[in-house]
């Protein structure tokens, strides 16, 4: 029985359950999305988040603290640098698990897993829906009131200025 036991581990050993979420990890916070196993997204998600969190506060300290379950330069850059400005103002839930199917060879469930700020197509879709309005019918467009007597003085103008 698992009564108490919150940890996945995957079939694998410790050590190697360590590298495997820091490598997974790296990943996700270079590509900002990546395809995995179902069982290991969700893993992922719980050592993710509060790495995440903790680039929240850039200090000294919590850089060491991150680098120490990372163990790579450029990703801990990239965390405190432009994903640490996106997530700021967000207080959790920083991953979006979503379920792709079954792996045609073992026929395992596969999962893609990203960082929700860092999704291009809905911030898209999000931006092209609050500047285009629908409607069911087709209207004439209005022409305002100022310039319709505007218009028709300027052409008895015209007029009156050829002098045929």
């Amino acid at each position: 029985m698992r009564h108490g036991n919150k940890v996945n581990k995957l079939g694998r050993t410790a050590s190697h359950r360590r590298a495997l979420m820091a490598n997974l990890t790296i990943s996700l916070i270079k590509r900002k999305r990546i395809t995995t196993t179902l069982a290991k997204a969700k893993a992922l998600r719980v050592y993710a988040e509060p790495i995440l969190t903790k680039a929240k506060n850039d200090s000294t300290h919590s850089r060491r603290i991150v680098f120490s379950y990372l163990r790579d330069k450029e990703s801990i850059q990239e965390l405190f640098g432009p994903i640490a400005e996106k997530i700021a103002s967000r207080p959790g839930g920083y991953t979006r698990i979503l379920k792709l199917g079954n792996r045609m060879g073992d026929n395992s469930e596969m999962a893609m897993i990203e960082l929700v700020d860092f999704n291009e197509y809905t911030d898209k879709v999000g931006k092209k829906q609050e500047t285009k309005t629908k409607t069911r019918r087709g209207r004439a467009k209005a022409k305002p009131r100022d310039e319709a007597p505007a218009a028709t003085e300027t052409s008895t103008d015209a007029t009156e200025s050829n002098p045929e």
